[in-house]
């Protein structure tokens, strides 16, 4: 049986198990992620965004390494594609760190992305919690690779690094998507690559035409190559460089206040959701709704406010019989 005091006490096989029990929605985790999140206030949380391709997951092997000859403990959440089958993920990219599978102060999990078009779902966060609450000093999340979809991130880490590689024309398409807007180191993998130095300018160009206010920090582009650890050590400290930043500049008590308000939100979604599928699985009048939209008896706007409608009855009733 899990228990809060093993979590905060670091136990890697209970943390696993746990967010194993996220990821399954057992419903006894909530409470359980109720306890914990008051211990959930201390690691400092990068996200690794990018398009497919660009080396994410070396990179983050690389970034591993310095971070621990800092003595910094590290955890790290690879997000990947969702199976159609078994619903968890399919590449776990876990497999290309494995070089520090022994390393007791460094815990690697793969997790499904659950069809987020922005490449996190709920668990993602719910995860981070745990991993903060375990003790782990920087906790690092790749997400899922989808490029210009990649905004979710920055509703979940204090400090964002976006990768890309020469010659793909990824500066033009960060101003096209607005991922510019989220970053706040841009790397340049692979720069032993053709037009790695024109990819930096083009990308310190477009940084120079952000809007920035005295308080906010002026993004870093930095050249790495993952491979052979080039640059890696540069950028670890660009990122504890960020977080010292931030927190001098009062931001990260900002940034952790906006943070809780979309976990919040999410949460709240969630669990209406929940209800909305309770009544659906046990609802006779939700399967008349059906039958008349089928008929065109009713249209769907109006099928829709009806059902929500019987939702919102439901709950009340249940709320009356647990009175």
């Amino acid at each position: 049986m899990l228990k809060v005091k093993d979590i905060l006490a670091g136990n890697q096989r209970s943390g696993a198990r746990m967010i194993r029990l996220i990821e399954d929605n057992d419903p006894n985790v909530f409470e359980l992620l109720k306890e914990l999140y008051s211990h959930a206030c201390h690691a400092f949380i990068i996200g690794i965004t990018g398009s497919p391709g660009v080396g994410k997951s070396t990179l983050i092997d690389a970034l591993i390494s310095e971070f621990r000859k800092l003595d910094l403990t590290v955890a790290v959440i690879a997000v990947d594609p969702t199976s159609p089958f078994s619903g968890g993920a399919i590449l776990g990219d876990r497999l290309r760190m494995q070089r520090h599978a022994t390393d007791k102060g460094v815990f690697i999990r793969s997790m499904a992305s659950r069809g987020q078009k922005g490449g996190l779902s709920r668990a993602t966060k719910d995860a981070a919690i745990i991993l903060d609450a375990m003790g782990y000093e920087i906790i690092i999340i790749e997400t899922v690779g989808a490029g210009q979809a990649d905004f979710d991130i920055t509703s979940l880490a204090h400090s964002t690094g976006i990768v890309t590689i020469p010659g793909t024309g990824d500066g033009i398409q960060a101003v096209k998507a607005g991922i510019l807007e989220t970053g706040d180191v841009f790397i340049v993998n692979k720069s032993d690559k053709p037009d790695a130095d024109a990819s930096v300018y083009e990308l310190q160009m477009m940084i120079s035409m952000r809007k920035l206010l005295e308080t906010d920090w002026t993004p870093r582009v930095l050249k790495t190559i993952a491979q052979n650890g080039t640059g890696v050590k540069e950028l670890a400290n660009a990122f504890l460089f960020h977080f010292d930043f931030m927190k001098k500049n009062s931001l990260m008590d900002q940034k952790r206040k906006e943070q809780e308000l979309l976990y919040f939100k999410t949460i709240l979604k969630d669990l209406t959701l929940e209800k909305l599928l309770l009544f659906m699985e046990t609802s006779e009048e939700y399967r008349e709704v059906l039958k008349k939209i089928q008929s065109c008896a009713i249209d769907p706007l109006s099928a829709a406010e009806l059902v929500f409608n019987k939702v919102c009855a439901f709950e009340k009733k249940l709320i009356k019989d647990e009175i």
